[in-house]
């Protein structure tokens, strides 16, 4: 009962619309470091969840929220290191992983993030999926280093390998591997409180977010913590067993569609159902998505 109460609570804040977001009152949301294991945190707040590496030589942050909540995001980190933020590494450019890189980069962070990043921020993009409009970052949000493929951080006695994934969430996805910590950050390719946000606007398909599962799975054992981009943590078995929703899915709607079906069909017979207990959120939006990329309109 208290997972799903927290599942639930997850997919509340994570799903909201773009004009619920506009309306979150920082002030009172707190921001709570979970440490995973000896120098690596999950930091939550508002927005994406964030992965922190602190040691003997800097802060290591995966991405950083909202701009209000930069303060309570530094104190947090203060609390764990006296050391600064060095680098901030966005797993992708919405604006919920994205909206303290300013802030950050002007307090001396180095922004770092695949080239689809920065070229997305700096333009501004529609989402369509969630009927929302974003103008052009300003300059000292966007990234500062960009990768093509992967980027390694030799830091905090560790490596750090953010690798660039074929087109999931966005185009310009990167999960960031914790290699002798044994600590995956996914980003927003994997949402342990719902089903799959995919942001065909950005260029993402259902197709890479199976993918970087299977290659995460890859790499993962049964002792490896799992940050995802919303809900609680994970581990290797909880990404096993929603990636196999995903394709079971993914494969059903392909039938779907050959038998003729129509997406209100589709909707009315609510064919995520099965998973509504363990995934709560995000069903009309993700089978919608589902249907318009498998049937190509």
């Amino acid at each position: 009962m208290i997972r799903r109460l927290t599942l639930l609570c997850s997919s509340a804040i994570a799903l909201v619309s773009s004009s619920t977001y506009a309306q979150v009152n920082y002030d009172t949301v707190q921001v709570r470091a979970m440490q995973l294991t000896r120098g690596v945190y999950m930091l939550t707040g508002s927005g994406g969840n964030m992965g922190l590496s602190v040691g003997d030589d800097a802060a290591f942050l995966v991405d950083d929220q909202f701009a209000p909540l930069t303060p309570k995001i530094l104190a947090a980190i203060a609390a764990i290191t006296p050391k600064p933020v060095r680098f901030v590494v966005n797993t992708h450019w919405h604006f919920d992983h994205t909206g303290g890189n300013e802030n950050l980069g002007k307090a001396g962070a180095l922004l770092v993030a695949h080239d689809n990043v920065r070229r997305r921020m700096a333009t501004g993009m529609f989402l369509k999926a969630l009927n929302r409009q974003e103008p052009p970052a300003a300059k000292g949000a966007l990234p500062m280093v960009t990768f093509s493929e992967t980027a390694t951080f030799h830091i905090n006695g560790d490596s750090l390998i953010a690798v660039h994934v074929p087109p999931a969430h966005t185009d310009g996805d990167a999960v960031v591997r914790f290699v002798k910590a044994n600590v995956v950050h996914m980003g927003d390719v994997f949402h342990n409180a719902g089903l799959p946000f995919v942001d065909r606007s950005s260029g993402g398909s259902i197709d890479g977010v199976i993918a970087t599962a299977d290659m995460v799975l890859g790499i993962a054992d049964a002792q490896t913590k799992i940050i995802p981009g919303h809900g609680p943590l994970a581990d290797r078995a909880r990404l096993k067993a929603w990636r196999d929703a995903l394709f079971t899915l993914r494969e059903r709607m392909r039938g779907e569609i050959l038998a003729g079906k129509t997406i209100e069909q589709l909707l009315a017979a609510n064919m995520a159902a099965a998973y509504a207990s363990d995934w709560p959120g995000g069903h009309e939006r993700f089978i919608r998505t589902l249907y318009e990329e498998l049937s190509g309109r």
